[in-house]
């Protein structure tokens, strides 16, 4: 288990996951709040899928994609969290290659998902309020099912490219990844095969999956902005905007998460570990909380649920 080098990836059997760079006292701390935070992601997400599941009113576009949206937060913060966790009380902090490479295609996968699934929820809300006479028209459901198969298809082929392309360079320095879940930056840091083309092909195949998405949202919000101000009345305008607020605040949380740490620099990894943090545990956390907080109609749907629970206990 020392840390020895080898010469091509072949011969890791297992990587180091170093997670925080803290006195070894403040491991217990980091394990209650990784566990509350948890707690809170299974709680929020699984409620919301529930929610939206049981109550005839919420089968709508909108909620169908909500739902897969917590479903994906669900699965992406799981892969992340509990090895995570373990790894405060582990000695040895180690993870096999194949468990190494399984995280990182599973998270890449998700997050692309997501992505993309924001995306989608975008173009759904642009429909909504600037057609909405031919919106039930357009937002069919097989149209629904085919879009949120294709965010998933993408997230799928993405992390198949960015999993064939990392795991394939040669990890000779070291073993320690200096995070606390595999990576890409990280695992970069610990190869030693030539990291030009790597970098380019990397930067190029992220600018594939974000930029279209980005495009779509701005587009679609500039389109939804432009028909909310020709609204006349206040109420009207301010109905219109609430139902955009809650997907605002979800995709500037992700999107203000993924680029404040892939503009860090790469000498400052622990500000790297910080950003992670944003979007592998906190945004799943705060997505159910700001559209169930946001939305009357779940809320409504949330009572209903609790009242039926009180009926049948």
């Amino acid at each position: 288990m020392g840390e020895r080098g080898t010469s091509n990836h072949s011969e890791v059997t297992d990587f180091i996951l170093v997670g925080f760079r803290v006195r070894p006292e403040l491991h217990t701390l980091l394990f209650l709040l990784f566990l509350l935070v948890y707690a809170m992601i299974l709680l929020g997400n699984v409620g919301m899928m529930t929610i939206i599941m049981t109550d005839p009113r919420l089968n709508t576009p909108m909620y169908f994609f909500l739902g897969n949206l917590s479903f994906i937060d669900l699965f992406y913060s799981s892969v992340i969290a509990p090895k995570a966790m373990i790894n405060f009380w582990s000695e040895s902090k180690s993870i096999s290659f194949a468990g190494c490479m399984t995280q990182f295609f599973l998270f890449a996968l998700f997050i692309v998902a997501e992505g993309f699934l924001l995306a989608t929820m975008a173009y759904d809300r642009f429909i909504a309020i600037c057609n909405p006479l031919l919106y039930s028209v357009q937002m069919s459901t097989r149209l629904c099912i085919q879009l949120v198969a294709g965010s998933y298809f993408c997230g799928c082929i993405s992390s198949v490219l960015q999993t064939g392309m990392t795991f394939t360079l040669s990890f000779c320095a070291s073993r320690a990844i200096d995070h606390f879940y595999c990576d890409t930056r990280p695992l970069q840091r610990i190869s030693c095969s030539d990291s030009f083309i790597y970098r380019m092909i990397s930067f190029s195949l992220s600018g594939i999956i974000i930029l279209p998405t980005i495009i779509v949202i701005i587009i679609s919000y500039l389109y939804i902005v432009s028909t909310v101000l020709k609204i006349r009345s206040s109420e009207g305008r301010k109905k219109a905007f609430s139902t955009c607020s809650s997907h605002l605040g979800v995709v500037s949380v992700l999107y203000g998460a993924v680029f404040f740490m892939y503009l860090t620099p790469d000498r400052f990894p622990e500000l790297s570990k910080v950003a992670s943090l944003c979007y592998t545990l906190v945004t799943p956390m705060l997505n159910p909380l700001i559209y169930s907080l946001r939305n009357k109609d779940v809320k409504e749907a949330l009572k209903k649920l609790l009242e039926m629970r009180n009926i049948i206990v």
